[in-house]
């Protein structure tokens, strides 16, 4: 540990890139925040009951597992920077597409856009965070990783800002009552122009993109690109799947990223639940961006006198606790205990790539880790499975109770087994790899 201290995490030469690398981690924080609050505003808008609604994060994250590979095998030929530019230009074609769906006021049109927008927030993931841990030595490669992601809930703070401000307090349908209840010219009047009203951020957001797009084609990159020849596709994939760190691992972040994405989606199903609005719910969200942006602080901190797998281990710990508060307290004090769960997942995204990457050559290191970005999906496929349990007894939110407590608090039972797992991976890593290099 002293070494590391020793060891400066971004060296000065590389020091611009890496701030340009950093920002891309604000970028896809916003996409991320910015969307999470769409799946109750369809609902609304739309109609839809929340496994329907659901198709949002299953459509985001789908994306994610689809073009991964697809950016690994692309990189394995060419540099991070064309990939990055790749990526821009996904990202901000599938952001603009959000104007002919909100004209032909198409949920499917909508799902495809964000499908698009994540083929390019795919490329981003697999070329930055590889990227980013190759900006400077090895040993201080989770930490540097865990720095520039620690610039990702700045871009979930602004992006729920934007989501609950410009969004989600200028829906109309969120004003009526009843709006099933209106006659069919009324609804339609309203649906339109709260369809106009998610559209905006989202056009405005892929004029932003596209600038980006030309500040980091005009910018000089450092190359990390492989030279001579690479072994076959094949032999990487055999050498991975051997790897038991990679492959618990990359379960490590579907259970992950799933976590995530159920605790910041459906906080607001849980506050609608104790009589809770989408506007005042959008505030606890933001308390819990906050904590996260605290967290990942704290963390990246600890990490220079912690091991890797034991404050991995001790962070899913709390989170299972505080999970468990979310799920048998009732009222403002289980969302407190969901709102505090955000702490301890702040950690954990980096430090599970760092871990997983960690030995790898960098040709092993592109093709994993697209592996890991495609463990992303479990953000499309548990807060699908979460909303089919809070759909229940119906389309509310608590039309009925399991083991005594009402569907939205059993349905975190889905984030608890996956803190349990991650806890699992943590110790599992600090006792067959991390002793041994404490006594070596």
């Amino acid at each position: 540990m002293k070494h590391s201290e020793k060891t400066p995490l971004v060296e000065k030469k590389v020091l611009i890139p890496f701030i340009l690398i950093t920002s891309l981690f604000a970028l896809w924080g916003f996409a991320n925040a910015v969307t999470d609050p769409m799946v109750q505003a369809f609902k609304k808008v739309l109609e839809l009951s929340n496994s329907e609604a659901a198709w949002v994060q299953t459509a985001f994250y789908g994306g994610y597992f689809c073009m991964a590979l697809p950016a690994a095998m692309f990189m394995r030929k060419y540099s991070y920077k064309v990939g990055i530019l790749i990526g821009l230009g996904l990202y901000a074609t599938g952001a603009l597409l959000f104007y002919p769906a909100a004209q032909t006021e198409s949920f499917v049109f909508f799902c495809l856009g964000l499908y698009i927008l994540t083929f390019g927030l795919a490329f981003l993931e697999t070329a930055a965070n590889p990227y980013a841990l190759a900006m400077g030595a090895k040993e201080t490669a989770t930490q540097r990783l865990n720095l520039a992601q620690a610039f990702n809930p700045v871009g979930l703070i602004l992006g729920l800002i934007v989501a609950q401000q410009v969004v989600l307090k200028n829906l109309q349908s969120d004003d009526v009552e009843n709006f099933s209840a209106l006659d069919e010219a009324s609804k339609l009047l309203i649906r339109t122009s709260d369809l106009m009203v998610i559209r905006n951020p989202y056009v405005i957001l892929g004029l932003i993109i596209t600038a980006v797009f030309i500040i980091f084609l005009v910018s000089k990159m450092p190359q990390s690109k492989d030279s001579g020849s690479m072994p076959k596709i094949g032999k990487t994939f055999a050498v991975l799947i051997k790897n038991k760190k990679y492959v618990f691992g990359v379960l490590a972040q579907i259970f992950h990223t799933g976590c995530l994405i159920m605790c910041w989606t459906y906080i607001y199903q849980y506050a609608e639940a104790i009589g809770i609005n989408n506007v005042t719910a959008g505030y606890y969200q933001m308390a819990a961006f906050i904590l996260f942006t605290i967290g990942r602080a704290i963390g990246t901190y600890l990490l220079r006198f912690i091991s890797s797998g034991k404050l991995l281990m001790y962070f899913a710990i709390f989170g299972g606790l505080f999970t468990v508060g979310a799920i048998f307290i009732h009222g403002i004090v289980g969302l407190y205990s969901l709102v505090g769960i955000s702490f301890f997942m702040s950690l954990m995204f980096p430090t599970i790539y760092g871990i997983s990457l960690g030995d790898l050559t960098e040709e092993q290191t592109k093709v994993g880790s697209a592996g890991l970005i495609m463990a992303i999906v479990g953000g499309a496929t548990l807060p699908k499975i979460q909303a089919l349990i809070i759909d229940i007894g119906g389309n509310g939110v608590a039309d009925t109770s399991i083991l005594g407590v009402s569907e939205i608090n059993f349905s975190f039972v889905l984030p608890l087994l996956s803190f349990i797992y991650i806890g699992w991976y943590g110790l599992n890593v600090f006792k067959k790899y991390e002793v041994k290099k404490i006594k070596s």
